[in-house]
């Protein structure tokens, strides 16, 4: 306990010491980073120090100013002009902001609000969000708009919006389609996410939402996958794909349906999820005549794949979803209720889940992770993102969990800090504005004080363990700044901002997290 209010305590002093708040400090008519390693969003290695020149949130110069281990001469670093502001970053790590390509802006049924979600965002580097379908275009428009003019504290958003929300009845034909469609952009939305509809009307609402210069995303969800996969949404012009579904479908030589067995009822979560863990098994194995033609034709279709590995972790490790280290401080009692074993809540799905459902998902990763790996390798583009709010997945921190796994998936470093920026920024259709740290392009930028690419970890709210020399465990890393639109957060204060909000609602509830089944 001593040793926790001691902790507590630097932290505190040291948001005083610094002047931030969660509110973050600037925007400035200069900003000059100082003396940081950067690691950039091309897949280029390391560079350092470097001293960075942002104007009016433009970045103006990238400057070398030295060698690791040599002194800096200060004649060889950009002035700062009469106004300007200087953050000291030596030895520590720059990389562009960080692009979540599948990130719901909280819900109701989680109880989540948005700057709740947002902080969680931005206290682990998170610049730019993609939603993909959430609490209709409205809502997410309003935020979208505050966010451009930094009005709160949030990432720029990109609006996907759900096919067919808020249409006063089910779309039935393709001329209901194109209308819809033609209503999402004239509202201003980036997009459509799709979770599947017949042939004829997901031909009509692609092709006139690719007309309008709009992307899409899918979810090829299995009420319609055995008529439309992922090969013929591609063909028809979809930009992306969320998860994996539809994917296993279009590798398929021996069927045209997944093996469901004759008592599976969709609306059965267990059954949704256990089923699902065995579905690339039935496909094509990896390196097979049908399994290369179909990677290769969605490479030539420029189609942009967003796994969200780590929505779906639970299925090969419960207990270490639900264990996670974060929850006690930064889940909110509301959202810990929704993660709970439950026959109606989306993603509850362990009605008895156990050794056998685990080890099955367990090969489907092996399979998946193959797929994605090569399509990378190949020259495809692969985007992260986390669709946290489901499965004991936590905003933030799940993305981080993301990067580890598209490690474990056969990705080096370097290629995944791509993959979570520049390659988000293509497939947005932004990267002239963000996703390397170029000049020319936006002030957004991630700054951590340990090196990500030898421990993906340190990004994590809560650090990573280390032992000292003098053998003392200690805490290193996390985000240290996440700059957005040439505005500095110090992501630290955002996540104690996030962690006095939890402790206030269990406060007022009375509320202690238990584990399902656990009574206290």
């Amino acid at each position: 306990m001593k040793k926790l209010y001691i902790f507590t305590s630097f932290i505190l002093l040291s948001l005083i010491s610094f002047g931030q708040t969660p509110e973050g400090d600037g925007p400035f008519s200069q900003l000059i980073i100082r003396g940081v390693t950067l690691i950039n969003g091309n897949g280029a290695p390391p560079i350092g120090p470097v001293d960075i020149v942002v104007e009016n949130n433009i970045i103006k110069k990238v400057q070398v100013i030295g060698y690791p281990g040599v002194e800096i001469r200060e004649s060889r670093r950009p002035k700062l002009m009469p106004g300007g502001k200087e953050l000291e970053a030596s030895g520590m790590y720059l990389m562009p902001g960080f692009v979540d390509m599948h990130g719901h802006i909280g819900g109701n049924s989680q109880g989540a609000d948005p700057d709740y979600v947002f902080k969680l965002w931005m206290g682990h580097g998170i610049t730019t969000i993609r939603e993909p379908s959430g609490r209709g275009v409205d809502f997410a428009m309003d935020l979208k708009r505050k966010s451009a003019k930094n009005e709160i504290v949030a990432p720029r958003i990109f609006v996907y919006t759900g096919f067919g929300q808020g249409s006063q009845e089910e779309i039935s034909s393709p001329e209901m389609a194109r209308a819809w469609v033609r209503k999402n952009a004239d509202k201003g939305a980036d997009g459509i996410k799709f979770f599947g509809a017949p042939p004829e009307i997901m031909t009509a609402a692609l092709e006139e939402n690719k007309k309008l210069g709009l992307r899409s995303a899918c979810h090829h969800a299995q009420l319609d996958v055995a008529r439309w996969n992922v090969l013929q949404s591609a063909r028809a012009g979809l930009t992306s794909m969320e998860h994996w579904y539809g994917l296993p479908e279009a590798l398929f030589t021996d069927r045209t349906v997944q093996d469901y067995p004759l008592d599976y009822n969709y609306n059965n979560e267990q059954h949704r999820f256990e089923e699902a863990g065995k579905l690339w098994q039935q496909a094509a194995p990896p390196y097979s005549e049908h399994w290369n033609k179909v990677m290769d034709e969605l490479i030539s279709l420029d189609f942009t794949l967003d796994p969200t590995f780590n929505i779906y972790e639970a299925s090969r490790d419960l207990q270490r979803a639900r264990r996670a280290e974060w929850h006690e401080e930064y889940t909110l009692p509301s959202l810990w209720e929704f993660y709970q074993p439950s026959k109606i809540s989306h993603g509850s799905y362990w009605h008895y889940w156990g050794t056998e459902q685990e080890v099955a998902w367990k090969k489907n990763y092996s399979l998946w992770m193959t797929f994605v790996n090569e399509y990378k390798n190949r020259g495809g583009r692969v985007t992260t993102g986390s669709d946290s709010g489901f499965i004991f997945q936590l905003y933030g921190f799940a993305y981080v969990r993301e990067l580890e796994l598209l490690r474990e998936a056969g990705f080096h470093p370097l290629e995944i800090i791509r993959s979570a920026t520049l390659n988000g920024a293509e497939a947005l259709g932004v990267s002239d504005k963000i996703g390397t740290v170029t000049v020319g392009k936006l002030a957004d930028f991630v700054i951590v004080e340990e090196n990500p690419l030898e421990n993906l970890k340190v990004l994590y709210g809560t650090g990573a363990i280390k032992l000292t020399e003098d053998n003392e465990v200690v805490r290193v890393g996390g985000v240290r700044y996440t700059i957005k639109d040439g505005i500095i957060y110090d992501a630290k204060a955002l996540l104690e901002d996030v962690k006095r909000l939890v402790q206030e609602k269990k406060q007022a509830e009375d509320y202690k997290i238990l584990q399902p089944g656990v009574k206290e």
